[in-house]
């Protein structure tokens, strides 16, 4: 561990610290081996931390080792990533409030851009129970990792199930990495560990507080290009994680569910402000960019003659869906220039739109030779 990462490793170990107050304290000393030397009248000068907190603080300065925490972190087979590390996920970095250290046990990082958040109702029903289990095991053969917080039923069920399919899951904690939490998951817990990751800021020892549970739900978004809610009630923690990916500017997708039932209402109001609908598991595969293999095999060239704008747009357009309106922005051009392009392209075969005028590639043409 380099001297630079021992001093995040000072700072991320702070007990009863958060992302808020380690921001406030890089705002104003600028980094972390600044905050931990600060003098004694720097810290009671500090409006923002608690009389508590700064007793924590002192007494981390005077007896906190980085190099025998590092040895106990060994120990445990836990690794420490500072958000400068070159191993830390890039995607993760993106975020407005990305964790300034991660913890973690097992295979690090997850693969860059082959990672789907998968989460929803503790209390699912047996078609929430289905098509998590069956979403997690297409994206495991797919080769697409799922990233959940392993807490009861949706998520749980849909990382046993990618899995147990051969498949990587990587759990975001709201407890430190040594503690399984729920208790009766422990088995998922052990599996996570030798077929994926197990993730948390918080450093070891960290019990699981009800306050650590929302907060870890930028983790999760912020670790995949795309969120699925599978079964959730209004004002749930699987909405929460949806509007933080769509604030980090993450894709959506919802499984509509039965009108009527409470545990739709969630996803059914994600598909009314705009997310995608889950109606066909290959279908939201391909719309994802994650096409199973054999489709993947199938895919051959071809040759479209293109005018010059429509080159420009299907220049844009990708295995992953974008919208009319980002095309138009990328190319700086009218947007009923772009639509005139757009639907030469699907005449032609060679872009299909997915949902609310958004489009990716027509299968075939993913490494096609225009």
């Amino acid at each position: 561990m380099t001297d630079m990462e021992k001093e995040w490793l000072w700072l991320c170990s702070l007990p009863g610290f958060y992302r808020t107050q380690f921001s406030q304290l890089l705002d104003c000393f600028v980094t972390p081996q600044a905050v931990r030397t600060l003098s004694g009248k720097e810290l009671n000068d500090l409006p923002f931390l608690t009389q508590q907190q700064k007793e924590t603080f002192r007494n981390y300065q005077q007896n906190f080792s980085a190099e025998k925490a590092a040895e106990k972190l060994a120990v445990k087979q836990i690794r420490f990533y500072s958000c400068e590390h070159e191993q830390y996920p890039l995607p993760l970095r993106e975020i407005s409030d990305y964790p300034y250290g991660i913890f973690t046990r097992g295979s690090f990082p997850p693969p860059a851009g082959r990672s789907i958040a998968v989460v929803g109702a503790r209390m699912c029903t047996n078609y929430g129970r289905s098509m998590a289990g069956q979403l997690a095991k297409q994206l495991a053969l797919a080769g697409v990792s799922v990233v959940s917080g392993m807490a009861y039923g949706v998520d749980g069920i849909a990382q046993s199930a990618c899995l147990d399919a051969g498949g990587r899951s990587f759990a975001v904690l709201g407890s430190g990495v040594d503690l399984c939490y729920p208790k009766e998951h422990y088995a998922l817990y052990e599996q996570i560990q030798r077929q994926g990751c197990l993730i948390s800021e918080y450093p070891p020892g960290t019990q699981p507080l009800p306050s650590h549970f929302p907060l870890r739900n930028r983790i999760i978004s912020g670790l995949c290009s795309v969120t699925v809610v599978v079964e959730a009630k209004r004002k749930s923690g699987s909405l929460i994680t949806a509007d933080l990916a769509l604030e980090q500017g993450r894709d959506v997708y919802a499984f509509p569910g039965r009108i009527g039932d409470p545990l739709s209402a969630g996803c059914i109001d994600l598909i009314r402000q705009g997310a995608g609908i889950i109606t066909d598991i290959d279908l939201f595969l391909e719309a994802a960019g994650y096409a199973p293999a054999e489709k993947r095999r199938k895919k051959r060239a071809k040759k479209i003659s293109l005018s010059a704008e429509e080159e420009l747009v299907y220049q844009c357009i990708g295995s992953r869906a974008v919208s009319l309106q980002e095309i138009a922005c990328r190319l700086d051009l009218p947007i009923h220039r772009v639509m005139s392009s757009v639907s030469a392209l699907q005449l032609k075969g060679v872009i299909r739109e997915t949902v609310n005028q958004h489009y990716i590639l027509a299968d075939g043409f993913t490494d096609c030779q225009i």
